[in-house]
């Protein structure tokens, strides 16, 4: 019997990518960061950077069994909780894939610290991708919407479910009008959970807005009601929501999402205003029952709300 130790490229899993070009919480060490005295007692930095673990599989039969040691890499990082959260590397040694939490007593015993491969290998692809991302936003705020296309694929091709790239690509398309290029985005955004975490929220908001207002309704909606899977309580998703009901002339169905963006937020002055609208307009009655007939005021009016650059629904009627 033989013992065969290899080391196996890492297999890409699932959904999005983290933002590279950060260097990890207390150096790039690949391990548990080293202690530091402060005033006021000992503090301990989290942990954060590239980690492996290992494991034996046998192949064959009889004679010609062997073990083999397969060697897979993680990006780690300490959460405030004290666990980990570790996310697998792709064969372009970018973190991608599903995020998840290991207890820390897991952790110390099952994974091994990779400082020089984080150096060498893995931090230099997390800028590089990172950068490129950036490129192709720039681009995009300058209207050179090829070139942000170019950037963000290429991007891509380092990290298919990069999350800020894929958003950047899919306005990219929006911007020129490309509806069914945008619509490829679409249907992979919706796949995957990180498109809808709270740091991915401004891409989010803006990639939702235009879908509206490149009249790509279905998807809209479908979009909104993905993001009220994950998070049901937040009164701007059911707001915008409601705009795109509006627009599809489904009054009842506006009606009702604001009224639940009223019952988590009775201060929601915007969406009080819309609901006055549809029933000064004789689009529904008091009970919000869409009145039979009812269509879109010719021509819709609209008026322009000031709204800060935080805002994060779209105020405008």
């Amino acid at each position: 019997m033989t013992d065969d130790t290899s080391k196996d490229t890492p297999i890409p899993v699932g959904a999005a990518a983290p933002e590279g070009g950060a260097t990890p919480v207390g150096g790039p060490t690949g391990g548990p960061a080293p202690r530091r005295a402060e005033a006021g007692g000992e503090h301990k930095e989290k942990i954060s950077g590239v980690f492996s673990t290992q494991t034996v599989q046998r192949v064959g039969t009889g004679t010609t069994s062997r073990k083999t040691v397969k060697k897979s890499f993680w990006f780690v990082k300490q959460l405030d909780d004290g666990n980990l959260e570790i996310q697998p590397l792709n064969l372009n040694y970018v973190p991608s894939g599903p995020k998840r939490r290991v207890p820390t007593e897991d952790f110390l015993e099952k994974f091994s610290p990779e400082p020089e491969f984080y150096i060498s290998t893995v931090y230099p692809k997390m800028k590089e991708l990172s950068d490129t991302v950036a490129k192709g936003e720039k681009h995009r705020e300058k209207g050179e919407t090829f070139s942000a296309e170019m950037e963000f694929n290429s991007a891509l091709s380092i990290d298919e479910e990069n999350i800020r790239a894929n958003f950047g690509l899919g306005l990219t398309y929006l911007d020129r009008g490309d509806d069914t290029r945008a619509n490829d985005i679409f249907e992979r955004l919706v796949k995957l959970d990180a498109a809808f975490e709270p740091e991915h929220k401004h891409l989010f908001n803006e990639f939702g807005i235009n879908l509206r207002k490149n009249k790509m309704y279905e998807q809209s909606v479908e979009y909104y009601e993905r993001a009220m899977e994950l998070s049901d309580r937040d009164e701007h998703l059911h707001y915008n929501v409601a705009r795109v009901y509006y627009e599809k002339e489904l009054f009842a169905q506006a009606f009702k999402s604001l009224t639940r963006a009223l019952e988590l937020n009775p201060g929601f002055a915007e969406a009080e205003q819309f609901r006055k609208f549809l029933l000064d307009k004789n689009l529904v009655d008091i009970h919000g029952n869409q009145i039979s007939g009812a269509t879109l005021p010719q021509p819709a009016p609209r008026k322009k709300a000031k709204k800060s650059a935080s805002t994060s629904y779209d105020m405008n009627f």
